[in-house]
This record gives C-alpha cells, sequence and structure tokens, in this order.
C-alpha cells in the first residue's frame, strides 16, 4: 500500500503570501515607485540649489518664518518646520492607515506571518543605533543624541531603485520588504515620541485626546465630510505640537483610529472594507506625490563646501556612524535576525529564494531618507553644523547601500525573472495564479 504523501506543515520563512495581499501590495508599490522618483528629484534639486551660487536664497526660503501665535499657540515656525511637523504629519497618517490595515486585514494579522518582519525591523534598528554609538561616542557634546538617525527604512527610495534597476524581485521579497519598512515606521515613530520629547504640557496632550476622540467617533460612523474631519484632524495635530511631543505623532494615532474593515448587522467583519481604503487611496498621492518630496526638498539642502567640505563631514564620527550604520548595521541586523529566527524556528527558506537574495532585500533598506534625516533635525536643530553633517551621512549612507544593492539584486535578476514568470504565467479561469490556487481553495 503506497504510502500518502508527505505533506509539509511547517511555515517556511518568506513564502508567498495570499493572492489578494499580494496583489495589494503590488499596488502600493506602483504607486510609491511615483513618489520615489519625486522624492529623489526633490532631494536633487535642493542639494544642487543649496551648492549653486544662488544658495543663499534657498536658505532664506528655508529659514523663513511664517505663521502666527493665536491663544499663546506656538506656530510662528520656518517654512523648514512647517514641512517636517506639518507635511509630514500627512505621510505618517497614511503609515498608520497601512499599520493597521497590516495587522487587522493583511497578512501580518496571522501571528506566525508577523514575526518576520517585526523581528527584523527591531534588529535593523538595534545594530545600525550600536554602531552609530560606537563611532559617537568619542564625539561628545550631544553627539550620542542622533543614535536613532540609521535606523529608518525609506521605502519610497528603496522602491525607486527598483524601478530604475527594472528588477524582477519575487512576490514574497516585495512583501517582506514593505511590510519590513511600516514596522519600521512604527518603531520610529516610537522612538521619536519617547526619546526626542523633552518636556511635555501635559494640558494640551489631554485637550488633544477631543478632537481625536471626536474624529474616532466620526470615521467610526463612515462620517467622510471634509469639513468635518479635517478641521478635527487639524486641532488634533495643533495641540499635539504645544504638546511638546513632534507632530507627526498626531497623523500616526489619527490612522489608527480609521476602520479598516466595516461590520455589518448580520455581515460580520467581512461585511467590506472600512474607511482605511477610501483615504489611503486618496492620500498616498498626496502623500507621495507632494508632503515627502517638499520635505526632502527642505531636508536635504547641505552646502557641502566643496572637496574640502565635503571630507571635513565626512571623517565626523556622526557622519561616519550614520554612513556605516546604514550601509553596515542595517543590512547586517535585518539579515542576522531572519538567520537567528530561522534557525530557532527550524523553518527553511521558501524554495525559490537564497540566503544571498535576503541579504540584497537587507542591503536595499540601508536606504534611509525621510525619517532619518526628521530624527537628525530633532537630534541637532534644524540648520546646526552637526545637522549638515547628518544630511552629508544619510546622503552618502543612502547612495552607497541603493549601489551594492543594485549590484546585488541585478546579479540575481535572471532567477528573479524565472521566479517571477513561475509566479505569472498560469491563470485560472478567475485569474488568480495557480501557485495562489491552493491558498484561496
Amino acid at each position: 500500500m503506497a504510502s500518502a504523501p508527505f505533506r509539509r506543515t511547517r511555515r517556511a520563512l518568506l513564502e508567498r503570501g495570499t493572492w489578494a495581499e499580494s496583489s495589494r501590495i503590488a499596488e502600493i508599490l506602483r504607486r510609491e515607485t511615483v513618489g520615489g522618483a519625486v522624492l529623489l528629484a526633490a532631494a536633487t534639486v535642493a542639494l544642487v540649489w543649496a551648492n549653486s551660487p544662488w544658495s543663499a536664497a534657498y536658505f532664506s526660503l528655508r529659514d523663513a518664518h511664517i505663521g502666527a501665535e493665536p491663544f499663546g499657540l506656538h506656530l510662528d515656525v520656518s517654512v523648514g518646520t512647517w514641512a517636517a511637523d506639518g507635511l509630514l504629519a500627512i505621510f505618517f497618517f497614511v503609515v498608520g492607515l497601512e499599520l493597521k490595515r497590516e495587522f487587522v486585514a493583511g497578512d501580518l494579522r496571522d501571528p506566525a506571518r508577523a514575526a518576520l518582519p517585526i523581528a527584523a525591523a527591531v534588529g535593523g534598528m538595534v545594530v545600525p543605533a550600536l554602531v552609530f554609538v560606537a563611532f559617537a561616542a568619542s564625539a561628545g557634546d550631544g553627539a550620542l543624541r542622533g543614535w536613532a538617525i540609521p535606523t529608518a527604512t525609506d521605502i519610497a527610495f528603496a522602491v525607486a531603485v527598483l524601478a530604475v534597476l527594472s528588477t524582477h524581485l519575487p512576490t514574497a521579497l516585495r512583501t517582506f520588504l514593505l511590510t519590513l519598512a511600516v514596522v519600521d515606521d512604527l518603531l520610529a515613530v516610537t522612538v521619536i515620541a519617547v526619546f526626542y520629547t523633552e518636556e511635555i504640557n501635559l494640558v494640551a496632550l489631554g485637550l488633544a485626546v477631543v478632537p481625536l476622540a471626536v474624529f474616532a467617533f466620526c470615521v467610526q460612523r463612515r462620517i467622510r465630510s471634509w469639513w468635518l474631519l479635517i478641521p478635527l484632524a487639524v486641532a488634533t495635530w495643533v495641540l499635539m505640537h504645544e504638546s511638546g511631543v513632534h507632530a507627526t505623532v498626531a497623523g500616526v494615532l489619527l490612522g489608527f483610529t480609521v476602520p479598516v474593515v466595516r461590520t455589518a448587522a448580520a455581515g460580520g467583519p467581512e461585511a467590506g472594507p472600512g474607511l482605511a481604503e477610501h483615504f489611503e487611496r486618496r492620500l498616498r498621492p498626496i502623500s507621495a506625490g507632494v508632503a515627502v518630496p517638499v520635505f526632502a526638498f527642505f531636508a536635504a539642502g547641505v552646502a557641502i563646501g566643496g572637496p574640502d567640505g565635503f571630507t571635513r563631514a565626512i571623517s565626523d564620527p556622526v557622519t561616519l556612524g550614520i554612513v556605516c550604520g546604514l550601509v553596515i548595521g542595517k543590512p547586517v541586523g535585518i539579515f542576522l535576525t531572519t538567520r537567528i529566527l530561522a534557525a530557532v524556528t527550524r523553518a527553511s527558506l521558501d524554495e525559490a529564494l537564497r540566503w544571498v537574495d535576503v541579504f540584497g532585500v537587507a542591503m536595499l533598506a540601508g536606504i534611509g531618507f525621510t525619517v532619518s534625516l526628521l530624527v537628525g533635525d530633532l537630534a541637532y536643530g534644524l540648520g546646526s553644523d552637526r545637522d549638515d553633517f547628518v544630511k552629508v551621512g544619510v546622503l552618502t549612507g543612502s547612495l552607497v547601500a541603493a549601489l551594492l544593492a543594485a549590484v546585488l539584486l541585478r546579479v540575481r535578476n535572471r532567477h528573479y525573472r524565472a521566479v517571477w514568470e513561475q509566479e505569472t504565467a498560469d491563470t485560472d479561469r478567475d485569474g488568480v495564479p495557480d501557485v495562489y490556487q491552493s491558498r484561496r481553495d
């Protein structure tokens, strides 16, 4: 009597997700590609302008103050600060929507799937922070305040690099990169709220809960009137800004309140999508196409001062810590954490992948830009000498990480093409590739 075929019960690391989740992530990455291209263009223009004969006009624009102080609120700030505190709140609102969707309706609602990107994100934060501390410890004068600068991944920048490479990165690796970056953003927001808040105005912080709660009540009731939700969101942002907690935290909290699925009297949680999908579809183009590029334009401009100035900047312990943290610490932290998790759980890598592929994606995660520049501003102050070193370090480290990842991923692109063709070649009557058919059934 023939024995029954062997069925693998242990889940492989980085296996393909569900068809619905893979399709959603593919759509997100396509939109992020356009945003990444605009982001790169904005950063390039800022860097060129800041080192041109007209550099004074750039810095005057960035440092010009606009706003007022009604009712004693501190809203008379520079244009650069408005971009960092105000526009990035839109970016972090979308991050909050992404996080809640991943953990409520995405593949990460499964603890087994969530464990890997969460562990990898933690490893990708701890190791680069330790690398930075090793370099900056000898600098003194508050240099260690920047320990969190090389810990963030800029998904738009990373996806733009993938688009330039025209690589056929397998679905599992793309999903891993996106979910890793989303969890990374959550950790970054937590770090900003906990470690970069010097004084807290408890009255303002308590008052911020009021418009936040009303906003939550409205979205839970599926009220989407802009004339009501926008003032509530602005009020939450203003009071969070006044409390001393970085105002971008308000964006994440507002995103967390938005329902991901719509319940019905008898339909349960599968009755349909909630407002999160509607808001994400409306706001992601604004975030990726306007908010983040404008922030990058005002944050990336640094007067290098020619070859001598660049040599001075790149030899500073803070700059070296950032570069080495992004280029070495980030990929090593992610890769080692993944290998350790595989060893502890005795899980094997998906048969279509190799460990060098994981390292390539980990290297791509070393591209830090938006949040890294934001943390640098918070750590050392916008426009300070050390803040200029941060910009040189972030730009250099991100560029080196992108180039190294590009070389490695291009070498493996022929294999990726074969995997991609296998994933998309056979389609059943419903348009669902056969590799996902067993999951759907």
